[in-house]
């Protein structure tokens, strides 16, 4: 069963890490970021994949994989199509990389400023992280407990249904009666037989990834599913099958096999996210407090009629 999704409200102590998007985009990616020029194949060396004299090696998949939180590298695993995007993405950046190297695009005036500016502020981050590191027995567990009941109005789970259904698209107008009345004859068979819902599902359904699972849709808020269906879960009871029910896309054949309440999370369940952002909070208590130090420790001084000239200069 998967976990409940939190609903977390705004506020200080309700930071939470932000989840890492399925498909890594070329150009933001953490492997790209990491080259800054092309990187030739060895010859006669393992290749994931490769393009003229470029390469992706094996490693350097790993090293994305690995980059990743656990739960976007289970899915990128399982997702053969992103990864492949990837692959010839990064493979088309490093044969620009390459050209551009050939023509020495790396000393035009322009983009050495931007490399430049870039590698700053790499230093300036790396540095700053190296002297704000947080204690590895922070926060305690009376700092998580207070962080958790600061804010225990906001750990609301929604209630959530766990849906099953019969799915039958409608792909011409002229096929509208014929799909209606097979899902009508579908939905009097299984409220007359509930338990063959699921071999009917597996049968019928044209909603191929949840008919392998006997029609199963998984737990999930009201929130999430299609407004037709939203509403006609709201009337059933746990156990209940529907009616047709009709969608922009076609029929829906709905049973409602299991709900739950909403409820607060618990702190056991909050736990790794409580953590995780009360360290990043406090990380950057830490750097704020070493960069004011560095200002209060100097002699500065701001010479405001220089500061005039260049704002009143024409750009």
């Amino acid at each position: 069963m998967k976990k409940p999704a939190m609903v977390i409200g705004a506020g200080a102590v309700a930071l939470l890490v932000v989840a890492v998007a399925l498909v890594v985009r070329p150009g933001s990616d953490p492997v790209a970021a990491q080259q800054s020029s092309p990187v030739a194949a060895v010859a006669g060396g393992p290749a994931v994949a490769r393009l003229g004299n470029q390469q992706v090696s094996p490693q350097e998949l790993q090293t994305l994989l690995a980059t990743v939180p656990p739960e976007t590298r289970e899915q990128l695993r399982g997702n053969r199509e992103a990864l492949e995007r990837w692959i010839r993405a990064r493979l088309a950046e490093k044969a620009v990389l390459e050209q551009a190297d050939a023509q020495g695009w790396a000393q035009r005036p322009d983009v050495a400023r931007q490399t430049r500016a870039a590698t700053e502020q790499i230093v300036f981050r790396d540095y700053l992280r190296s002297v704000s590191e947080v204690p590895a027995d922070y926060p305690s567990a009376a700092d998580l407990q207070k962080a958790y009941d600061a804010g225990k109005a906001n750990w609301q789970t929604p209630a959530l249904y766990r849906v099953s259904q019969i799915f039958l698209g409608v792909n011409e107008p002229q096929n509208f009666e014929a799909v209606r009345k097979l899902a009508a004859e579908l939905s009097k068979k299984v409220q007359a037989t509930p338990g063959d819902f699921a071999a009917l599902a597996t049968q019928y359904s044209q909603d191929r990834v949840t008919a392998e699972r006997g029609g199963d849709t998984g737990l999930q808020p009201l929130q999430q599913l299609v407004p037709e269906v939203r509403g006609a879960v709201a009337r059933l009871k746990v156990g209940a099958i529907s009616d047709p029910v009709q969608s922009a896309a076609g029929f829906h054949v709905i049973k409602l096999t299991e709900q739950q309440p909403a409820r607060t999370a618990t702190l056991d369940e909050l736990r790794d996210q409580l953590t995780q952002a009360l360290r990043a909070q406090r990380q950057e208590q830490i750097a704020q407090a070493y960069l004011d130090g560095m200002l209060n420790t100097a002699t500065l001084s701001i010479d405001g009629a220089e500061l005039n000239k260049i704002l009143e200069e024409k750009q």
